[in-house]
């Protein structure tokens, strides 16, 4: 973690993280939901039938390909802040299939999920439990 900013000597960089980090995702769950609503109607409603499975193919590429190409999914690029890994690089699309399958882990398991919440509130860096597993942090883009 040497090469992430320091949340104590630079703590503009975790300023009001988590909470963007919330209404990104609300953000990123409503665009997705759009999507899946496009899909649902394109295959003349029959795609109802699978809606768990389409809104979790299409919310798992649409995590991995935002994330991949900006390091932020659209939801994070409109609050201004992305990921960055251990060594403050930008996600590659290895670290980004890694954060979403930690992701989709803890949305499937409630006590992860709340674990995570309570990391992110209380951490120095704002870390959830897949962000500290895989040591990467949410910054503000501008700092």
């Amino acid at each position: 973690m040497n090469h992430l900013p320091d949340p104590d000597t630079q703590p503009e960089f975790y300023n009001s993280v988590t909470s963007k980090r919330f209404v990104a995702w609300l953000f990123d769950i409503a665009f997705i939901s759009l999507l899946c609503t496009v899909a649902i109607l394109l295959s003349a409603g029959l795609g109802l039938f699978f809606l768990a499975v389409i809104y979790a193919v299409i919310s798992f590429v649409y995590r991995v390909v935002t994330i991949t190409n900006g390091s932020a999914t659209l939801g994070m690029r409109f609050m201004g802040i992305e990921l960055r890994d251990a060594f403050g690089e930008r996600m590659d699309m290895g670290k980004a299939i890694a954060h979403t399958a930690g992701y989709f882990v803890s949305m499937a398991v409630a006590v992860i999920q709340i674990i995570s919440v309570i990391m992110m509130l209380t951490s120095a860096r704002g870390q959830g439990l897949t962000d500290s597993f895989l040591g990467t942090v949410m910054i503000n883009r501008r700092a």
